[in-house]
């Protein structure tokens, strides 16, 4: 047995994703027949709340990362010491990095090179000299597009990581109580379903109104609709419940989250956190997905899926936070009546991967 830091340093759902992979660290074996229990996971203040939260972490340390936290925190001796002591008095001899296309585990690397980490696992498009011992390289060695649970399930497999014989490999997370009895009590009335209106990043949200108009039209349907949102969400969340969903935007903490959106029938979200949430506990989703990120890398994994937006919008790829092109076409052309028709659809019990066109004007 050994103790191994696994690292994801950004936000709540790319934690979630890693899911899978730190269950093959934790709980999987090694070529070799030895069995490490003892995983450390290394995350940024976004992600620590569903850090702890994952299957098979015994501890969480969380570290701002000055190449990953935007805005960025100054890069000091002191935050540099922090972790490296850390590191140090945790007696880890191995890490394995965990990342998206778009980042480098060699700023890292270097830095557990430094407090005393003897093998490193890490994909890294660049030349790693002795910063990894385990180099995969992305487009060569694995596909860049597939799933990031996937793609971080690679990287802990090249490490001599498996999944034990049993695990499907999907997301997952502990089950634990709802402190606030929300979500026992949303299950006691009868079905409903959440609508989850809020994104971090403005390139990424439905309009407001569009979300309101559904909620409308799923009430008019019969649907009990719930909408959910975080503590700075409460205006929005007041404007798409309107006069009679359930509106509980800025009540819950991620453990209530979480419980609330494993009772619902479907979760109607864009490509955010929550998103990720709700497949980890199994519940089916419609996602108003915008381009600006490959679907196929970053769509809620492993649950019944409706993907609604224009796959092939200029928007594209760019990784944008705020939409580049007038109008927000890539997810304003997709109608209310359409994330309605694609609720029913999940509710019946089919899925489907669809681009939607507008039809509806507010």
């Amino acid at each position: 047995m050994s103790r191994v830091l696994v690292a994801r340093l950004d936000s709540m759902g790319d934690v979630l994703l890693s899911g899978p992979a730190l269950r093959a660290v934790a709980n999987g074996s090694r070529p070799d027949g030895s069995r490490p229990n003892d995983v450390v996971l290394l995350c940024g203040p976004e992600g620590a709340s569903a850090a702890g939260m994952l299957p098979g972490v015994t501890q969480v340390h969380t570290w701002a990362c000055p190449w990953i936290v935007n805005p960025a925190p100054p890069v000091t001796d002191e935050m540099i010491r922090g972790l490296t002591d850390f590191v140090r008095s945790s007696r880890i001899q191995e890490a394995v990095i965990l990342t998206s296309f778009h980042q480098s585990p060699l700023p890292l690397a270097m830095l557990l090179r430094l407090a005393g980490v003897r093998k490193i696992t890490g994909a890294s498009t660049d030349y790693a000299g002795s910063l990894l011992d385990v180099r995969l390289k992305p487009g060569e060695d694995f596909p860049e597009d597939q799933p990031e649970a996937l793609r971080a399930l690679t990287i802990a497999e090249a490490g001599g990581y498996v999944l034990p014989n049993g695990d499907d490999g999907k997301l997952r997370i502990t089950s634990g109580p709802d402190p606030e009895g929300v979500a026992e009590q949303l299950v006691a009335e009868g079905p409903y379903i959440v609508v989850h209106p809020g994104a971090a990043a403005p390139a990424r949200a439905w309009p407001a109104l569009h979300h309101a108009a559904t909620v409308e039209l799923l009430e008019a349907y019969g649907h009990r609709v719930v909408v959910t949102g975080g503590p700075g969400e409460t205006s929005l969340t007041a404007t798409v419940a309107g006069p009679s969903a359930w509106n509980l935007g800025g009540g819950t903490n991620l453990r209530t989250l979480a419980a609330v959106l494993a009772g619902a029938a479907v979760v109607v979200t864009g490509n955010t956190g929550p998103a990720h949430l709700a497949a980890a506990v199994g519940t089916p989703v419609v996602c108003l997905f915008a381009p600006v990120v490959p679907a196929i890398r970053w769509a809620p994994y492993g649950v019944p899926l409706e993907l609604l937006g224009d796959q092939e919008a200029a928007c594209r790829n760019t990784r944008a936070r705020v939409c580049p092109v007038p109008g927000h076409p890539c997810l304003s052309s997709v109608t209310p009546e359409q994330v309605v028709e694609a609720v029913e659809r999940l509710l019946g019990g089919v899925s489907s991967l669809s681009t939607r066109r507008k039809v509806w004007k507010p």
